[in-house]
């Protein structure tokens, strides 16, 4: 039976960086995919690379925001990492940091502003509220209602569908193998290693397993009798025709759901969590199949988008698409060993595609040598202790 250091299980953003940062540091390494890599979510998403704390974040209140702000030290990673990442892995991913604004058109959203950006300093990034008139300076195609806006020089975005693959293409260079199409169909402890089986292939041993499915983690664990919570959610996402270039920032909303920004082909990209609908199959959510779209998403994406960027107005949209991510219920980042479960890692939740570079360096620093650079007791699994039998 073949042996591998290391078998990451999932093909997508967080599962190509564990694997590189994993064949980076020495390990021999098997990255399991069950369909095509960044076919899901990692390579469906926007590409939108948020630090600061998102509308849906902070539209709870001060008491709930806190509790988002404490992953705060892995966007602050983030940060640094994503900025030297296309030099670091020599391929392109079209990294844009050009800075971010979050917009507020009452004055009640910009009170939101202040009291978050307060927030976000005191956990260390930096951000400041600027007037309506100073984020026209710098962003002239903004709509005269916005009020005030949060800005962070640290923003941007880059392209979902290069960004894993680079990870990937980076992960072989070091020895990395990669096998698509290969369905982890079991996970079993025996004689101190992990055995995988694999359907439609041949099983293999490694001494450690790292899940990054995504929403798929949860079915995965299970097989080790690791149940997590692991919620899918269901966006819409849409694009225009190539335009000139005009949006330099990734523009956000205080008090309605509202990301987009201008890819580097001039394409303008709109989201910002509006929900698709998820299809059903006797009952149970079917996430093998895309979502269906709702019509009020859309409109409703549109109407936000145009009402705060008005040229968009003129722009005619060519692409309109849904995606499905998995989350924890807290949106907190589950990263490290499972309670019980020595040898068998996790790494999922919130922000995946702004986190993900940051989370596989980070658990792949903790298999090879014990430790992280950064405490991850925060996202730990002891806090769903209660589904996972000893």
């Amino acid at each position: 039976m073949e042996h591998f250091d290391a078998v990451v299980v999932g093909g997508g953003l967080l599962g190509a960086a564990s694997t590189y940062y994993l064949s980076r540091g020495g390990a021999r390494v098997l990255l399991l995919e069950k369909g095509e890599l960044n076919r899901q979510a990692s390579g469906q998403n926007a590409g939108s690379l948020h630090f600061q704390l998102e509308y849906r974040m902070v539209e709870l209140g001060d008491a709930i925001a806190e509790q988002f702000a404490v992953p705060m030290p892995l966007f602050l990673d983030a940060q640094r990492t994503w900025a030297g990442l296309e030099d670091e892995l020599g391929e392109p991913a079209e990294v844009h940091l050009g800075g971010g604004l979050m917009v507020a058109e009452t004055r009640e959203e910009v009170a939101v502003l202040e009291r978050k950006s307060a927030l976000e300093r005191r956990h260390g990034l930096d951000t400041e509220v600027i007037t309506g008139d100073e984020a026209r300076e710098r962003a002239p195609y903004l709509s005269s209602a916005v009020l005030a806006a949060c800005w962070c020089a640290a923003e941007g975005h880059a392209n979902p569908r290069l960004a894993g693959p680079a990870l990937a293409a980076a992960a072989v260079r070091h020895g990395a193998i990669v096998r698509t199409r290969s369905r982890v169909a079991g996970l079993a402890r025996v004689g101190g290693r992990w055995r995988i089986a694999v359907r439609d292939g041949e099983p293999v041993e490694a001494d450690v397993v790292v899940v990054a499915a995504g929403l798929w983690t949860g079915e995965v664990t299970a097989m080790a009798d690791a149940l997590l919570p692991i919620v899918p959610r269901a966006l819409t996402m849409m694009a225009t025709a190539r335009a000139e270039p005009e949006i330099e920032h990734l523009v956000q909303h205080a008090g309605a759901r509202l990301s987009l920004k201008q890819t580097q082909d001039g394409n303008i990209l709109v989201g910002g969590g509006w929900p698709a609908r998820l299809r059903r199959r006797g009952g149970v959510v079917d996430v093998e199949h895309r979502p269906a779209l709702r019509y009020e998403s859309i409109t409703g994406s549109a109407a936000i988008a145009a009402h705060v960027v008005p040229s968009l107005r003129r722009q005619r949209v060519v692409r309109i698409w849904t995606g499905v991510v998995g989350v924890t219920p807290d949106q907190v980042p589950l990263l490290g060993e499972l309670h019980g479960r020595p040898g068998l890692y996790v790494a999922t939740g919130g922000a995946g595609f702004t986190l993900g570079p940051t989370l596989g360096r980070l658990l792949s620093e903790l298999i090879l040598t014990g430790r992280s650079s950064l405490p991850l007791a925060d996202y730990d699994s002891v806090r769903y202790g209660h589904l996972i039998p000893v």
